[in-house]
């Protein structure tokens, strides 16, 4: 439907709020913590789209490898569908490879699931679909 947000891997998510705040002219308007991926994350929104920070809360947080790798940055490019499992099903079907074979919950009170970036040049893909309470 859109590109949701884009994820950034970053050392200290205090300073980079700080940073990013200078940047965007306005502040963060969600921190939270996501015990399942071992990462604190911090949005903030640029137009119809957000940043996401996502600093990691433990060394096996993907973000701790991640950064180890590459240092700090884009992590991940992320986009919202209407219904998650049948667009994880359609994509499956065209030849890419699913990290996850279920959604989880993720921040931002979305379902999430990615894409290897093997299967998309690269790219760390991930779909999101906001949940209806």
């Amino acid at each position: 439907m859109k590109l949701e947000h884009i994820g950034i891997a970053v050392k200290n998510l205090k300073d980079s709020n700080l940073l990013f705040e200078r940047l965007f002219g306005q502040p963060s308007y969600k921190v939270e913590r996501v015990d399942s991926e071992n990462v604190s994350t911090s949005f903030f929104e640029v137009g119809e789209s957000k940043v996401e920070l996502l600093e990691a809360t433990n060394e096996d947080s993907t973000i701790t490898k991640f950064i180890e790798k590459n240092g700090e940055g884009i992590h991940h490019m992320a986009f919202e569908v209407e219904d998650i499992h049948a667009e994880m099903k359609r994509l499956e079907g065209e030849g890419f490879q699913l990290i996850n074979k279920e959604p989880k919950r993720g921040a931002d009170n979305k379902l999430v699931c990615f894409l290897h970036p093997k299967s998309s040049n690269g790219v760390l893909v991930e779909l999101c679909q906001e949940i209806k309470v």
